[in-house]
């Protein structure tokens, strides 16, 4: 039996490092962060009748807005489909260049990068946050602790207060909320994200991604030797050696020196020598960090860079490695694209050919039906007319199927009983109707149907079949 369970923690105190690399993740850090907190606040006009936020979940009347698209619940296929994309494009990402996605887009990997330079601003770079880490607590030392957990504490608020916006009218909420006159449910929730942002970002980070998170168990199945990963040629490198050593003993030691920079400017602290592991996020801040100690001391690049398994045996064999376009365009990657591209373009073709107009019916099943003093018969049913345009419409409903049958409802009387009524449809609702239909006497039970046409320019219509319910011959006749 192991004498321990679990490893004990080491502290991450990754140095600060410059490179095509790190300026790719500040520019992917500062475009997430800033879709983020400034989406809520961008306005799109959808007239007078619909909300004016871009990008709203407005949960009180069960609509997503998203620019100018609008779904409804019974569209719920549309969220479906861009989460099967997100999924299959995160399938395409780490086959084609690995962990990308942890490294660079992830949000535990975005705050867990702010985070991490607000201890370089407070306590500044590596070096000196260790010291500072192994010192006594003095005064000095609760004071820039308390100093840096603000941060951290008004980095996690303003997380938590920008999720609420994304629920309803941001600069309405934004007041409210600090008027003391939003509802329970956004303090809550705002407390609840503000704790759990500066727990996983501030203090635990790279522990999710190591512990927590489940992609890297799954990505293995995504990963083969054909994919780009942050590898390290240990053909090139190994035996390692400092350049004192190289310059005494030429040809006994290899491209590494052994200065340990990939592991210091690591976010998760691992060394990437060891070869592919769990805790690699594929930032490629090794790369970054090699490349300069390369050029500094007078050897090529690449002894840790972006390739292939095949790729390095083929180039530790002497010969030249593939360009990346030829890495990337394989069969894999390829039927990737096309079934996330073939679920986005039929994505857009449903979104385009949709209707605007819908109509839901319920037939009353207590009583089926009332036989009429005159011998004619009765049927009750609930529709829901839905209107989907940011402007009132005029529906008309008319019976098919049905001969001789008229209907009515509570806010048409009876005298004008006919095969066709309009109804008003406010704009961007749903609205519910109880209608009466009457058939002559001597009609059967069977089959018919309600329309609906949308009485404008456009002319949606939309058609539900539904049964007319008649006694049998024989049976017992309630009448009215």
């Amino acid at each position: 039996m192991p004498e321990k369970l679990y490893e004990k923690r080491q502290a991450v105190h990754n140095k600060r490092i410059d490179g095509p690399f790190r300026r790719f993740k500040w520019a992917m850090m500062i475009v997430t962060l800033a879709i983020y907190y400034v989406t809520p606040w961008i306005r799109w006009d959808r007239g007078p009748y619909a909300p004016d936020q871009a990008v709203l979940v407005d949960l009180a009347n069960r609509r997503f807005y998203m620019f100018g698209i609008e779904i409804w619940p019974h569209e719920f296929y549309f969220v479906a489909g861009l989460l099967i994309m997100a999924g299959i494009g995160l399938f395409l990402v780490t086959s084609a260049v690995g962990r990308a996605w942890c490294g660079y887009a992830c949000p535990q990997t975005v705050w867990t990068d702010l985070f991490q330079h607000v201890d370089r601003f407070v306590d500044g770079d590596r070096n000196a946050r260790m010291r500072l880490d192994a010192a006594p607590w003095t005064w000095g030392k609760v004071l820039r602790r308390a100093f840096k957990w603000t941060i951290y504490a008004v980095i996690g608020f303003a997380t938590g207060g920008a999720w609420i916006l994304y629920f309803a009218d941001a600069p309405t909420l934004f007041r409210d909320f600090f008027a003391g006159d939003a509802a329970p449910v956004a303090y809550i929730t705002v407390a609840v994200l503000t704790l759990t942002t500066v727990v996983l970002g501030g203090f635990m980070r790279e522990q999710v991604c190591i512990y927590m998170c489940p992609w890297p168990r799954i990505q293995s199945a995504m990963l083969d030797e054909k994919s780009l990963i942050v590898t390290y040629k240990d053909w090139r490198g190994e035996p390692r050696g400092s350049v004192k050593k190289a310059r005494k003993h030429p040809g006994e030691f290899g491209d590494c020196i052994d200065c340990n920079l990939c592991v210091a400017v690591c976010p998760t602290g691992i060394d990437i020598r060891e070869g592919p592991q769990i805790g690699c996020i594929t930032c490629a801040l090794c790369i970054d960090a090699c490349d300069r100690v390369m050029a500094e001391v007078g050897r090529p690049r690449g002894l840790i860079d972006y390739a292939t398994l095949e790729d390095c045996e083929r180039e530790a064999r002497g010969e030249t490695p593939r360009s990346p376009w030829r890495t990337l365009l394989r069969p894999r990657t390829i039927a990737y694209s096309l079934i996330w591209g073939s679920i986005g373009l039929a994505l857009l073709f449903a979104l385009g050919v949709r209707s605007h107009t819908g109509l839901t019916v319920s037939p009353d099943r207590n009583p089926p039906f009332m036989l009429m003093s005159d011998g004619s018969i009765r049927n009750s049913f609930t529709l829901k007319l839905r209107n989907m345009e940011s402007r009132p419409r005029d529906m008309a409903i008319a019976l098919e199927g049905l001969p001789g049958g008229v209907m009515w409802s509570d806010t048409i009387g009876r005298d004008d009983a006919a095969p066709a009524q309009v109804m008003t449809v406010p704009a961007d609702q749903t609205r519910t109707m109880r209608a009466y239909v009457m058939a002559p006497a001597g009609t059967g039970e069977r089959d018919f149907a309600f329309r609906i046409t949308s009485q404008d320019e456009q002319r949606e219509t939309d058609s539900v079949e539904t049964r007319f319910s008649a006694p049998e011959a024989g049976q017992p006749r309630d009448s009215q």
